[in-house]
């Protein structure tokens, strides 16, 4: 127990340090260019073959819209094997909402051989259009 609180603090204190250094810079450029570097790995992330890597990478795609992720994304939804990756590529071409990726996902909700990718990309489309 004394061990698990340690570590604890340890990531706690990484994080606060680690976000400290983004909050201390005065120029957007630095910052634009922090994130188009994030970017850049998130890219190269999702063509790993290291399963959690590849999901995570898509998932923050996602969260930052990257536009120049929208082709890598609809590629990993259209010829992944794991369904867990197709489904998060989905998500994350929804979060983007170009549309390419987004008519990829209304595709994928009609036609992707699994039947837990269909309901998953009916879901995100559904919601999407509500939107």
């Amino acid at each position: 127990m004394k061990t698990y609180k340690m570590i604890c603090l340890t990531i706690v204190c990484a994080l606060l340090i680690g976000t400290s250094s983004f909050a201390g810079t005065p120029e957007n450029t630095s910052l634009k260019t922090n994130v188009t570097l994030i970017e850049e790995n998130l890219l190269q992330g999702i063509n790993s073959e290291n399963l959690g890597l590849k999901v995570s990478a898509a998932y923050y795609l996602g969260e930052y819209k990257t536009e120049k992720a929208v082709l890598p994304l609809m590629k990993m939804l259209h010829s992944e094997k794991n369904e867990s990756c197709r489904i998060q590529a989905a998500l994350s071409l929804i979060k983007i909402g170009n549309p390419k990726g987004v008519f990829m996902v209304k595709q994928a909700a009609k036609f992707d051989q699994s039947e837990r990718v269909r309901n998953m990309c009916s879901k995100f489309y559904n919601a999407y259009q509500k939107s």
